[in-house]
């Protein structure tokens, strides 16, 4: 009986996403995207963890402001580490944890899986690796940065030295920015500085340890129920979409480990056009244009799609993608909210907080992104939030 209408309603949300892809095809083509190439190099020795830890926490952070950015870039991250006894010498106790992609649950698995050891921390032969060895971007208008951060001397390697490497690497395009876990005052910090001015790069000192703990707000309960929903709207596509599709849970679970904070920030990076799945997502797939629903194989459909026909498959597609634009945008309000009561309850109590590791990267990344025609646009001021007083019962009075 009910078959008409849900018909009716199917062709419906069809058409509608038929014609917003259709326009979205057409405003690409004109329009592409800006490109963002992050190479983060970390220092894993035995006396980082503060540094992993805020790396960790502060990931969703740097995310969320290159997301603010003007036109939105396409980000592809890389993560090295170094300094590890464990690491083949032969490569300066270097390794390639992931290459650069535009997979952040894979960059955020990767993080969880550091863990400090004590060793030689080759400055120089970290940069020269991710200079030489990474798939770099070939556009010209690229923004290419490698950010390398550690608490020893950067002149310990003498078979690489930070000098050759940060030239070789600005002879490429790819600036280098330094930061030095310590004190401007330890005679060390000077070459650090160095490590990032011959490669046009930025240097800022941090406090490793700052920043491992984020803010908590009272939105932050549902922006991470939000973040949970909206794993519903992924359609893996086959094996390496069901692995994908695990580990995102897997990314939601260790934000959540390290504060309600961190978990809404990654909530709100799953809401920007940045976190970007096309690779093992339908949805995403198609609308970049790298997959077609007509050519996916059966035995490679989540379980909802197989043996339907390809208009029931694209009905599918559509309602998914339809939750997942209303979701975002849920997300995007609540984290305005978000925003302006961290904002306020700056305004009222002090910040002895030192400089973290996301306000380092944020001011460098920011700087060199403005210099590629990208533009950062403050979000208008927004009230903060009016939270109703707690009702009292009344005072009944006693009787004489």
């Amino acid at each position: 009986m009910n078959r008409i209408p849900t018909l009716i309603l199917a062709s419906t949300v069809l058409a509608l996403n038929t014609t917003t892809l259709a326009q979205n095809d057409v405003a690409a083509k004109p329009a592409a995207r800006p490109v963002v190439e992050l190479a983060i190099c970390l220092d894993i020795s035995g006396s980082m963890d503060g540094l992993i830890d805020s790396a960790k926490a502060r990931l969703w952070s740097i995310v969320n402001d290159l997301a603010t950015a003007k036109p939105i870039p396409e980000v592809r991250v890389a993560l090295l580490s170094y300094g590890c006894d464990a690491y083949d010498p032969m490569t300066g106790w270097v390794v390639v944890d992931s290459g650069l992609t535009e997979d952040l649950d894979l960059i955020s698995q990767k993080l969880f899986a550091l863990h400090t050891n004590g060793g030689t921390e080759f400055v120089g032969r970290v940069v020269n690796t991710a200079a030489k060895t990474l798939s770099w971007s070939t556009d010209p208008n690229a923004l290419r940065i490698i950010v390398v951060a550690g608490n020893e001397a950067a002149d310990q390697d003498t078979v690489v030295t930070y000098q050759t490497a940060s030239k070789a690497s600005i002879e490429r395009g790819i600036l280098v920015n330094s930061i030095f876990c310590g004190a401007a005052s330890d005679p060390i910090a000077a070459n650090w500085g160095d490590v990032a001015r011959l490669a046009d790069g930025q240097f800022v000192c941090i406090d490793q340890g700052a920043g491992v703990v984020v803010p908590e707000t009272p939105f932050d309960k549902q922006l991470a129920e939000l973040s949970a929903t909206i794993n519903t709207t992924y359609l893996a596509c086959g094996t390496r979409g069901a692995t994908a599709a695990a580990n995102q849970t897997l990314q939601d679970a260790n934000a959540q480990s390290l504060g309600s904070g961190v978990a809404a920030q990654r909530s709100v990076s799953k809401s920007s056009a940045i976190y970007d799945n096309r690779s093992w997502d339908i949805v995403d797939g198609c609308a970049a244009g790298e997959m077609k629903l007509e050519e996916i194989k059966d035995e490679d459909l989540p379980a909802e799609m197989k043996g339907k026909t390809l208009e029931e498959k694209k009905v599918i597609l559509a309602a998914k993608q339809a939750e997942r634009v209303r979701i975002q945008a849920e997300v995007q309000v609540l984290q305005t909210k978000r925003e302006a009561f961290l904002a306020n309850a700056a305004r009222n109590q002090a910040n002895e907080q030192g400089v973290t590791l996301d306000d380092a990267l944020k001011q460098a990344i920011r700087s060199q992104a403005t210099k590629k025609g990208m533009q950062f646009v403050p979000p208008a001021p927004v009230a903060p939030p009016v939270v109703p007083p707690v009702a009292t019962p009344a005072r009944v009075q006693s009787e004489q």
